[in-house]
């Protein structure tokens, strides 16, 4: 049994919240209370592009030329990578002709790509589902090149032509893409619903497509007709199950058929029908019967230390109440580990999560309020309210702590036509009013309902239609250094796994060892703080090509640190090992 490992510093934002558990957290030093009051546009940041946008930025480094980049996908199939410090653009593509009619219902016109990609960094691909028009309406999954725009071999995927599940085929014109891609051990994962008004004999599907074995495509889909996965977090995970949530079913003659429920799937993805990989309540029928979706909003992980049980998924419906399950054994149709009326109807969007000294929270916004609920550390856990604020707009929010823990300050957009197009930010504990949205230079224009936006070094991206923008904290500049995000580990499942037996490590063969002596000043970078070392090589014999550095770390907080960890200390810098 793991929990979620706990994000480390971290400057790639590769995927929808961040975090393949959808908490939203951002650990960025220069984000203190003082500094986020005095937040402010960067007018010198173009981002200007072309299609309306509902998906959430990226933000990947070591572009081309070392630049920093922000990817943003539009509904006009258009794909960008812009610099993240001027805004300009480094490469765009168009992945095909949107749709821009002839859907049986819907209300997002043209129709092209809706949800948020995802990057995979080790391979630098770009894995996004666009919807493309013509004599027949598809879904494609595309990867892509992050620093070039070029198609990658194999791809794109005809989801139409490959997906199929228990004799059922996947129908494009059906179904929609609103949910977050989630990649997983090799596997992006693509999750569906139907249009806005429910028309057709559409499903709840998620679809895998191996990243390097795309014509390997393996799918699952809710039994019944509807159940789709409408939250914009989409998938989430614990780094091994894939946890999504269903909305409502039809016909299904009082037979759950997978809708209403978080449905836990295993790699492929694999569904087992076993009730700990499955939680509807007890009342879905009756839910189905009123349009009223437990799905929405996209499953949140969240691990509460000294809970029982402590590794939770929150499930946020139409119906106002907030529930809470033991994600390692869901438990079929039955009641929740906790639940609570948090009032509001909430759909559509992505929660996040955070902890702080004062306990666990999670945050969402409905019914023109944001608003934020502790999760005790109990035997059960319980829901109770925090923090309430009004707030106008339909956005989605995500929080920024400088260490994990720390000034915790929840953001949001009043984005929508109902909203006041500005960026807002409260503090984490209290909900006080940190950051009020700013002048007359900090106005957006024609953002998108449960849009969030991406933190780093010092700086918050937020996408609208034809446009994206770029606020900085004093100081806020982004430089070029790859920092990989967190993975979580993976909670228990009831079905047995092989275990491998570990393979003894060889003993290496001692070698003569170069001493390494730090140059008596640092060298700082943006943010960060560079520590130059010089290497006495005369200690190794000229015949040896190899040599071992040791380096003697004596603060106890950075020795748990592995490659690629960082930690933000005490004065703010982030530190790296590589």
């Amino acid at each position: 049994m793991g929990g979620i490992i706990p994000a480390n510093a971290q400057v790639n934002v590769t995927q929808e919240q961040n975090n393949l558990s959808r908490n939203g957290l951002y650990i960025d030093s220069a984000f203190t209370p003082s500094a986020a009051a005095s937040l402010a546009r960067d007018l010198n940041f173009n981002g200007t592009i072309s299609g309306n946008v509902y998906a959430q930025p990226l933000y990947i480094e070591n572009g081309p030329g070392g630049a920093s980049m922000v990817i943003v996908v539009t509904e006009s199939n258009n794909v960008y990578a812009l610099n993240a410090v001027t805004g300009t653009v480094i490469w765009q593509r168009n992945l095909g002709t949107p749709v821009s009619s002839g859907l049986p219902c819907g209300n997002i016109s043209p129709l092209g790509i809706t949800s948020t990609p995802v990057v995979d960094l080790a391979s630098r691909s770009l894995l996004i589902d666009a919807m493309v028009d013509g004599a027949t309406k598809k879904h494609f999954v595309s990867s892509l090149n992050v620093d070039t725009g070029a198609t990658k071999p194999g791809w794109p995927v005809d989801v139409n032509a490959t997906a199929t599940y228990n004799g059922t085929s996947f129908t494009s014109l059906v179904q929609n893409e609103r949910a977050a891609l989630g990649l997983i051990n090799g596997v992006v994962y693509v999750p569906y619903s139907g249009h806005a008004g429910d028309c057709g004999t559409y499903h709840g599907w998620v679809v895998g497509v191996p990243i390097n074995n795309p014509s390997n495509v393996g799918a699952w889909a809710t039994t019944a007709i509807g159940g789709g996965i409408w939250g914009h977090g989409g998938i989430a995970s614990d780094g091994t199950n894939i946890f999504v949530i269903t909305g409502n079913t039809f016909n299904t003659g009082g037979t759950w058929g997978g809708g209403e429920a978080i449905i836990r799937l295993q790699a492929g993805p694999i569904f087992s029908g076993n009730p700990a990989d499955y939680w509807a309540p007890t009342n879905w029928l009756s839910l189905d019967n009123g349009d009223i979706d437990v799905g929405g909003c996209g499953a949140v992980l969240i691990d509460v230390p000294g809970a029982t049980p402590s590794q939770l998924v929150l499930a946020l419906g139409k119906d106002g109440n907030a529930y809470l399950l033991n994600r390692n054994n869901l438990g079929g149709i039955t009641a929740p580990v906790a639940s609570a009326n948090v009032d509001g109807v909430i759909h559509g969007q992505a929660a996040a999560t955070y902890r702080t000294g004062q306990g666990t929270y999670f945050v969402f916004r409905a019914s023109s309020a944001v608003s934020a609920y502790r999760i005790t550390a109990t035997n059960p856990p319980a829901i109770v309210p925090a923090w309430s604020v009004s707030q106008s707009g339909r956005g989605s929010p995500w929080v920024t702590t400088t260490d994990g823990t720390n000034n915790a300050i929840v953001w949001v957009v009043g984005s929508d036509s109902g909203g006041d197009q500005r960026l807002h930010g409260y503090n984490g504990d209290t909900g006080a009013v940190i950051y009020a949205g700013g002048g007359t230079n900090e106005l957006m224009a024609n953002t998108r309902k449960w849009n969030t936006g991406v933190v780093a070094r010092g700086r918050v991206y937020f996408a609208g239609d034809n446009k994206v923008y770029a606020f900085k904290v004093p100081g806020g500049t982004p430089t070029p250094t790859p920092t990989p995000s967190a993975t979580p580990t993976a909670t228990a499942t009831p079905i047995a796994t092989p275990t491998a037996t570990p393979t003894p490590t060889p003993t290496p063969t001692p070698s003569a060892t170069a001493t390494a002596t730090a140059t008596p000043t640092a060298t700082p970078s943006g943010n960060r703080c560079h520590r130059q070392m010089t290497i006495d090589h005369t200690k190794v014999p000229s015949t040896q090509s190899n040599f071992t550095v040791l380096v003697n770390v004596t603060d106890p907080a950075l020795k748990t640190i592995v490659n690629g960890g960082h930690v933000a200390n005490a004065n703010g810098y982030d530190i790296g090992f590589y």
